[in-house]
């Protein structure tokens, strides 16, 4: 019988590894996956390369991990925003190394991963730094920039719900990444709100389908007065 449901998030994350690359869903806190995230902290590896939109928000999250020393390297589009200050100090102080990607193409670069591209080219960056030292080709009067996918050891990320084979339905714009980094992963795990028996999940709303997915962990939402505390 296939059952990719563990009992909790420490579970979940028990394999990541010193060194290991992941990539973590959510666009700033939308559909951040942030108790697979705390997880990661406790469990205590470091060196870890982050592919993520942004650098993290406040003191959760990937601004967790970072604060935390755990983050070598981020792969980002938005390392920097009014919020993202153990990002700029970490950077500032030279203890973690930034490879700044524009948004279509970090996921563009995830989306190759996943679909087996050995490179992409695209006109997104060429003619600044973003391109030096790139192969540049010109198709049809316009120049591009190859890009290399983006894979990941690990993918963590957040749904809505999911069911023991590992399908997930997703939440409006909490989606974001989460589906083309599950693809892109060679472990992916994911936070549901809710795991479901089979058939009750329409097929027709599954945007990630089980093959894509490993784990699946139940983190029931936080009640509203905790939210408001």
């Amino acid at each position: 019988m296939i059952d990719k449901a563990v009992a909790s998030a420490e579970a979940a994350v028990a394999d990541i590894f010193e060194g290991a690359a992941v990539m973590i869903g959510g666009f700033g806190t939308a559909g951040m996956p942030d108790q697979l995230i705390d997880a990661l902290i406790t469990r205590g590896v470091g060196n870890l390369t982050i592919i993520n939109n942004n650098a993290g928000n406040g003191e959760q999250g990937v601004a967790a991990l970072i604060r935390e020393g755990r983050v070598r390297k981020i792969i980002c589009s938005f390392p920097r925003q009014a919020d993202s200050h153990h990002f700029d100090a970490a950077y500032r102080a030279g203890r973690i190394e930034l490879e700044l990607v524009p948004q279509g193409n970090l996921a563009a670069r995830i989306q190759a991963a996943g679909a087996g591209l050995g490179a992409i080219f695209t006109p997104t960056g060429y003619g600044t730094l973003l391109a030096a030292g790139k192969e540049v080709r010109e198709f049809g009067g316009k120049h591009y920039v190859l890009e290399e996918p983006i894979h990941a050891d690990f993918a963590l990320i957040k749904a809505h719900r999911g069911d023991r084979w590992g399908n997930l339905t997703f939440r409006k714009t909490a989606r974001n990444f989460g589906p083309i980094m599950a693809m892109a992963a060679r472990t992916t795990i994911a936070q549901v709100s809710g795991i479901v028996p089979l058939g009750e999940l329409d097929p027709e709303g599954v945007v990630t389908p089980g093959i894509f997915v490993q784990r699946v962990v139940e983190i029931a939402p936080a009640p509203p007065a905790a939210l408001a505390a």
